[in-house]
């Protein structure tokens, strides 16, 4: 059992580091949101791994739901986000992975190096199960610890709800249309078509 979870932490750990590497190296933003997703959906699996379920459920609904949504709305409100014609990883992609892999391991080998790794023993008679934090002792720190902390991140977030909401709803007559995926596809479609029939017609004038 000990080796099947170590397979599946292994397995979990390459999918959030490949999927977080692949968020800074494409060029289509996109694919770099959904790989963004990709890798909050193996950081709530690995909550699940380390028998944290509450933590995994918060992941899944806030960084998958909430926010991985919101940027995905934000991304569609753009322009020329589809990436035709362009390359799927920046030129120097190498240089990225380098610089990442050396943080991660500038963070990860003091870690390893200083830690015992020792497991301490439980408290009070054997076989009592140590007590955890469950969501009404996460429901009273809200609202009496960090009820500051809370608040100033609900305002924070209104503000930003409300900037958007400005900045989509502004004057017709100074914002130009927002061409939606389909059209833009369409758009192209239709002036490769005009592109291919000229080529055609001159061909045939020739």
């Amino acid at each position: 059992m000990d080796l099947l979870i170590q397979i599946i932490f292994g397995l979990l750990t390459a999918l959030i580091i490949g999927a977080a590497m692949m968020v800074v190296t494409v060029r289509n933003i996109i694919h770099a949101a959904l790989w963004l997703i990709a890798s909050f959906f193996g950081v709530a699996a690995l909550y699940l791994l380390l028998e944290a379920e509450f933590i995994a459920v918060v992941q899944v609904l806030v960084y998958i739901g909430a926010i991985s949504i919101l940027i995905l709305f934000a991304i569609m409100l753009t322009r020329h986000i589809s990436g035709e014609g362009e390359r799927l990883l920046t030129r120097h992609w190498w240089a990225a992975a380098v610089v990442a892999l050396g943080l991660f391991g500038a963070v990860l080998l003091p870690t390893l190096a200083g830690n015992a790794w020792g497991i301490p023993l439980p408290t009070g008679p054997a076989g009592t199960p140590e007590p955890l934090s469950g969501v009404e002792e996460l429901g009273r720190g809200f609202v009496s610890e960090f009820l500051l902390h809370f608040e100033v991140a609900g305002v924070l977030l209104t503000v930003a709800l409300i900037g958007a909401i400005v900045i989509a709803f502004e004057e017709r007559s100074r914002r130009r249309r927002v061409l939606t995926l389909a059209e833009e596809h369409t758009l192209n479609q239709r002036q490769k078509a005009s592109a291919e029939r000229a080529a055609a017609a001159a061909d045939m004038a020739d």
